[in-house]
């Protein structure tokens, strides 16, 4: 039985994920530097607590699930990359509204990875937030060519988020938090440092706001946010994180229109109620599936 309510822990997730977009729309960087020192400080400040306290744990793994992690890690990489990038070209409203498409992905392909099987009320309580993430989006509907190519990456975003999340809850019936984020997170900084490397991207010079948008991000959005989801994959089922997840475009949206004064209309209130009601409703079919 867990320590925490998992539900307490699905709602500090949200607030702390919500900070994400705002964070990497303050830093001024290229967007693969932002994902990978996003990941990077955070598994460099997991390294001295994961040696001390799961090292054990992780010499043990077996192959299959350090491969598993790492493809998991490889996925989170892949969300970040496109999605950060995504923020260039689209509104912080568009970007994350479609970004956390992932309950669709997550429907679809639940069977396939977790064998859990999806019933009629968390398709429905899916169907509900998707109408929200619509609504939220629909009034401010970016147009041009640059910012179709910023939606078409937030989806990616939202694809790779949806197997991140997937594989994590298959792995977590497993392995402790401590070990799966630190491998997770690990493998998905090694690829985006990677990639920096190859791409020749600046790493310094920066600004001291960037630095702090960066130490932010590690600290709040990944270590508390992300953390937060990957603990609650233990206790509850993969569509209610999914669900649940759609209340960082709430949250985004509000933060957006009081720091970069983009757009709060009835239209983004009402598809936020729909959300907060989807999620109400996931949690509640949760709760009598258990």
């Amino acid at each position: 039985m867990a320590r925490i309510h998992p539900y307490f822990a699905l709602v500090s997730g949200v607030i702390a994920v919500s900070t994400g977009a705002i964070f990497a729309r303050l830093a001024e960087a290229p967007a693969l530097v932002i994902a990978a020192y996003r990941v990077g400080l955070a598994a460099v400040i997991l390294a001295p607590l994961a040696f001390w306290k799961v090292r054990r744990e992780i010499y043990r793994l077996s192959g299959n699930d350090v491969l598993l992690s790492i493809v998991s890690g490889v996925f989170l990489a892949l969300h970040f990359a496109a999605w950060i990038s995504s923020l260039d070209y689209t509104s912080v409203a568009n970007s994350v509204v479609l970004v956390n498409t992932n309950p669709i992905w997550v429907a679809l392909m639940t069977p396939l990875i977790t064998a859990e099987r999806m019933n009629r009320a968390s398709f429905g309580s899916i169907a509900i937030s998707v109408a929200g993430v619509v609504i939220i989006g629909s009034d401010d509907w970016a147009t041009g060519n640059d910012a179709l190519w910023g939606d078409f990456l937030a989806i990616i975003g939202g694809v790779c988020a949806a197997m991140y999340l997937l594989l994590g809850r298959k792995l977590r019936q497993k392995l402790s938090l401590l070990a799966y984020i630190f491998v997770c997170y690990g493998s998905a900084a090694a690829i985006l440092w990677l990639m920096v490397l190859l791409l020749q991207l600046p790493v310094s010079g920066f600004s001291t706001s960037t630095w702090a948008a960066f130490g932010a991000m590690a600290l709040i959005t990944q270590l508390v946010g992300h953390s937060s989801y990957n603990w609650a994959l233990k206790w509850v089922g993969t569509g209610l994180i999914a669900v649940s997840l759609l209340g960082e475009p709430i949250g985004s949206t509000l933060l957006a229109y009081f720091i970069f004064d983009e757009g709060l209309t009835w239209m983004k209130m009402i598809g936020g109620g729909l959300i907060l009601a989807a999620i109400y409703l996931a949690a509640i079919n949760e709760k009598k599936t258990q």
